[in-house]
């Protein structure tokens, strides 16, 4: 699943991300813009999702973040893989791994890289 959440209104990086992704053989939920954390943690319960990837160009992407990794937790999912992408400065990338993001893709990181990453974790994901 590949989610804008706040008021971000820049959409092109994960209309291209989730392209590629399905060109891949994966299944992609885009949610759309402006999604709230609770929307996402929801659309990903009903719909199975084996990753989560937040897309961020806006600057919210540690408080909205914190708040989906948070609800992740409450219902119980926490082990549900984050991954979080887009336009971030490189001081946050600490950050976002001590909420408990499994990796994050700056705007410079190739999209094989993200598509590899993503092949990767679903395997690891299916083994017992």
């Amino acid at each position: 699943m590949i989610a804008k959440v706040g008021l971000d209104g820049h959409y092109g990086g994960a209309l291209v991300l989730s392209k590629t992704l399905r060109d891949a053989g994966m299944e992609v939920v885009y949610t759309g813009l402006f999604q709230t954390p609770e929307k996402v943690v929801q659309t990903a319960i009903e719909e199975d999702v084996d990753v989560i990837g937040l897309s961020f160009l806006s600057g919210e992407h540690l408080a909205h973040t914190s708040k989906v990794m948070r609800l992740l937790k409450k219902r119980g999912i926490e082990d549900l893989p984050v991954l979080v992408g887009g336009v971030l400065p490189k001081d946050d990338v600490y950050e976002l791994e001590e909420m408990g993001v499994n990796n994050v893709f700056r705007a410079d990181t190739p999209v094989k890289d993200i598509v590899d990453y993503i092949l990767n974790i679903r395997e690891l994901c299916k083994t017992p």
